[in-house]
């Protein structure tokens, strides 16, 4: 809903507001915004106080699952897309955590792939799917991120081999590479981008150019990113220096 979009970003951006604030920015009643807010505690984007609520995530910290999947919907639909054009039936294709992961999963509904997904969010979506051979990488599950991670997972992907690994990241940087905030998720991640004939990392522009805690692999482990930052970003011009490809969604 935009609506709560917009009441989060502004939480981010003051870290605290009233319910008379968030009523008048947002165009909504007092009593919408009191209903907004219990809603958004539930999903652990902020913390309701007397008269308003403060941000509950700060910076360095990964949003919750429920939030980030409320954010460019149409964005990673169309990176989703592309990615998936760039695949041949039949390939065994590894599927990275998050939201732009989840409609990857959506977009491969016609295709016909051997997917090894590294959520349960990706894993629900593929299996209506029925061109679709889904092989699980087992393993613990963290909490509303749905992914998986220990020992089980990244044994999966010293066993086996994969044409490619669809890469999800929270930061791509020239310099630092792709990385993440999860560290029990990196080490999964690491193990797929090893296991893989080609890395395609997707990330939205707002990826770009951020660094998170952990470090996932070099830009030159990454084969492409697919992306809709701008041609003329610097940090896109960066990372063709230094040899990546980087291609956009065809205009819609």
């Amino acid at each position: 809903m935009e609506r709560h979009k917009l009441v989060v970003a502004l939480l981010m951006k003051e870290n605290r507001a009233t319910v008379a604030e968030l009523a008048a920015a947002t165009g909504a009643s007092e009593m919408t915004i009191r209903r907004d807010l219990e809603v958004l505690e539930s999903r652990g984007a902020l913390r309701r106080v007397r008269g308003g609520a403060v941000s509950n995530l700060p910076g360095g910290v990964e949003p919750p699952y429920a939030i980030r999947a409320m954010s460019g919907a149409q964005s990673k639909e169309r990176l989703a897309r592309a990615v998936v054009a760039l695949l041949t039936d039949g390939e065994t294709v590894a599927l990275d955590t998050g939201t732009t992961a989840v409609a990857v999963a959506h977009a491969m509904a016609a295709r016909q792939l051997t997917v090894t997904p590294l959520s349960l969010h990706a894993t629900f979506t593929l299996s209506a799917h029925p061109g679709i051979r889904l092989l699980m990488p087992g393993g613990q599950v963290r909490p509303e991120e749905l992914s998986f991670y220990g020992h089980t997972p990244v044994q999966t992907f010293k066993d086996l081999c994969f044409d490619t690994f669809i890469l999800g990241c929270c930061g791509i940087d020239p310099v630092q590479g792709a990385t993440a905030y999860n560290l029990d998720d990196v080490q999964v991640k690491r193990a797929a981008v090893a296991a893989a004939q080609r890395v395609i990392l997707v990330a939205t522009a707002d990826k770009l150019g951020r660094a998170a805690l952990g470090r996932i692999c070099s830009v030159d482990q990454i084969t492409l990113i697919v992306t809709d930052a701008p041609d003329d970003s610097p940090v896109v011009k960066e990372l063709r220096d230094r040899g990546v490809e980087v291609v956009h969604p065809p205009e819609e």
